[in-house]
């Protein structure tokens, strides 16, 4: 029995359980995973990688993977299938961080793989070179000796490689450091946790903060003292800004003001020409900011010699994104201050990718901007492909971009051009296959604190537009105070007079509906005159009569909380308002005078005047923190209502006597 029962509760909890997963929606948790395969011959290596299968978001181009490898040597590789050709026998770590574009999910993740090279002197002739190691020994361009990529874009919460190249250009061995600074001051979250660092050279992390207290002469050896170049291929994948400086503790110092943390690596014995890779996983934070338009940097500083103080300070961008797409619009004006702004040019980027089977030779963008941007103020600061600005009056048969200034849009267009498709025979650098605009814009003169949304629609030749993102600013609330100072009439006192001043808290210029907080203190005076009588019959018949005169006057130090109200302004000059106001006397002082005068009514007589028996009587009382009251109020504001000074007028209504006051005030908002 006790059997059947333990059977019968255990089918009762799987019918159950069964019913209760069949009506919840199951979150699909699966990972997917990239297995890293490889061939060794001698100290040759071919490596592959076996895909998931991608999951193509509908209505965007074709998915696609792209990839980074790293061989364990200090080497690395764009190349779905790279073959690569170790320098020395023993256990190399490969690993693989592969980006699904176009596609819905995380990337797949890969286990990183140990490679043992036992015979480097073996010629492993079924194994060709990575052409990018061989064919195309550097990365490097004439004179340029730091370039900073990234494997992807950084999506909040998931790890980013960011891969630092630096090349000794003298002619002598160098010693030197690099300094990486990260997460924003202006952003209120970290964006970025450093995770791990892969040195190959004999490279050193050095304590936390050893910085930043020597002098350094500068190096004039090299007559080379412009902005670094950027190799283009590269530059296409991030957007970077590169200068040379020669007084390093200032330059650590603004950079300590401008990012939270910082690492710092030391290297030895460098040789010249020599080049070098830095290798490190940066795991985005799931603060990092959701939206798709903002903008974050990495300062990268370069120190060739340590002997000396010149240094090349590499700023990068990196997009935020929700999604891997190429083709994308960001801003740095995700977050702006609204009073500094104004004087202040917006940048803006658009980036896109030829997914076609051919070369693009007409690209068009057509942005959405808003009215509240001053588009005479158009900048163009960089563009891939690099070309000329077309110029307005007559056609020219070279490359340029064309710029097209309507009410509500800008158009972009490359003219002339050529840019490879990633389905394009022979392509094998997906990074050949993308191009960027970057502008900047001022507000127009009357602009409000609005939000603002653009998107961008790409035309590749003559085919369908693709849509971008939203691009989005924001303004933070900032806070406006303001100096208030009235009047207060009570119709039910008597020679009521009351003046008040104080302060009101409020977000700065706010386009339409805010909150708004009041704090103060008012003066009030109020006299009130009262006269009645009394009257008693004596054992005679006689009647005393008493007319009396009661005089009170009230002095009061009150103060006026309006915890929270709302107003809304129709327009620049005009708005209206409505919240709850609390009444408190800080010191009630009242003084009354009470004066009578003495009557007999004497039967025959009639009424006489007894002056003997006239009185007069005077009394002080004075209470601290009494007459709590509360109420409600209406009113509305005329005048400079969003900054600057304005009138306006009040009907209050409180809940305890006296139930009414009306508030005459004019208030100027700073």
């Amino acid at each position: 029995m006790a059997k059947f029962l333990r059977t019968f509760f255990m089918f009762f909890i799987f019918v159950f359980s069964a019913n209760i997963v069949g009506q919840t929606p199951m979150k699909d948790t699966l990972t997917r995973t990239a297995p890293i395969f490889y061939d060794v011959m001698g100290n040759k290596v071919d490596f592959r990688p076996e895909m998931p299968p991608l999951n193509q978001i509908a209505g965007a181009p074709k998915a696609f993977y792209t990839y980074h490898w790293e061989f364990g040597d200090g080497n690395f590789s764009t190349q779905e299938k790279p073959k690569h050709k170790y320098k020395n026998n023993g256990e190399y770590t490969a690993r693989l961080w592969s980006t699904n574009n176009y596609d819905n999910g995380k990337p797949p993740t890969s286990r990183p793989e140990k490679v043992k090279i036992t015979s480097v002197g073996i010629d492993g002739s079924s194994a060709s070179i990575d052409t990018s190691e061989e064919n195309n020994p550097s990365l490097f361009i004439e004179n340029e000796h730091l370039i900073i990529r990234t494997n992807r874009d950084p999506l909040p919460d998931e790890e980013m490689v960011l891969i630092t190249s630096y090349k000794n250009t003298k002619d002598y061995v160098t010693s030197g450091s690099l300094y990486l600074f990260y997460n924003d001051k202006k952003f209120k979250d970290n964006n970025f946790i450093l995770e791990d660092t892969r040195l190959h050279n004999g490279e050193t992390i050095a304590p936390a903060d050893p910085m930043f207290a020597t002098e350094f002469e500068p190096d004039h050896s090299n007559s080379f003292v412009a902005g670094t170049q950027t190799n283009p291929l590269l530059n296409k994948k991030i957007s970077q800004d590169s200068t040379k400086r020669l007084v390093l503790p200032v330059t650590l110092e603004e950079s300590k003001g401008m990012y939270r943390n910082h690492q710092l690596i030391e290297f030895e014995n460098m040789q010249p020409g020599e080049e070098r890779h830095i290798f490190r996983t940066l795991k985005t934070t799931p603060e990092m900011l959701k939206d798709t338009s903002a903008l974050v940097t990495l300062r990268t500083i370069y120190v060739p010699d340590k002997n000396y103080g010149n240094h090349t300070v590499k700023d990068t961008e990196l997009e935020i994104v929700t999604s891997h797409d190429p083709n994308k619009m960001s801003s740095n004006g995700t977050i702006l201050n609204y009073r500094l702004v104004r004087f202040k040019k917006v940048k803006f980027k658009v980036k896109f990718q030829n997914n076609g089977e051919g070369p693009a030779n007409t690209i068009r963008l057509e942005v959405d901007t808003p009215e509240m941007f001053d588009k005479s103020t158009l900048e163009v600061m960089e563009m891939y492909p690099e070309c000329p600005i077309c110029p307005k009056e007559r056609e020219v048969n070279y490359s340029c971009l064309d710029t097209i200034i309507k009410k509500d849009k800008i158009i972009f267009t490359f003219k002339k051009i050529y840019l490879p498709g990633t389905a394009q025979k022979n392509v094998i650098e997906r990074d050949s296959t993308k191009g960027f605009v970057k502008y900047a814009m001022k507000f127009g003169d009357d602009f409000h604190k609005k939000n603002t949304r653009s998107r961008t629609a790409i035309y590749f030749d003559k085919n369908e537009p693709i849509i971008t993102n939203y691009s989005t600013t924001r303004f933070m609330t900032g806070i406006s105070i303001g100096a208030k100072a009235g009047y207060i009439y009570t119709p039910s006192k008597d020679k009521s007079r009351e003046v008040f001043a104080g302060i009101t808290v409020s977000p700065f210029k706010t386009y339409r509906g805010y909150f708004q907080t009041e704090f103060y203190v008012s003066a009030a005076s109020f006299e009130e005159l009262k006269k009645f009588e009394t009257s008693d019959l004596n054992d005679v018949g006689i009647e005393n009569i008493q007319r009396l005169s009661e005089k009170n006057k009230e002095n009061n130090i009150t103060a006026y909380l309006v915890p929270i109200s709302y107003r809304y302004n129709l327009n620049n000059f005009l708005a209206i308002g409505a919240g709850v106001q609390l009444k408190l006397d800080f010191q009630s002082k009242i003084a009354t005078e009470t004066e009578g005068e003495a009557y007999l009514n004497i039967p025959g007589e009639g009424v006489i005047r007894d002056e003997s028996n006239d009185t007069f009587q005077t009394t002080e009382c004075t209470d601290n923190f009494a007459n709590f009251n509360s109420g409600v109020f209406i009113g509305v504001n005329v005048g400079a209502v969003r900054i600057g000074p304005s009138v306006g007028v009040r009907y209050v209504f409180n809940f305890n006597e006296p139930t009414s006051q009306l508030q005459a005030y004019a208030i100027w908002k700073f």
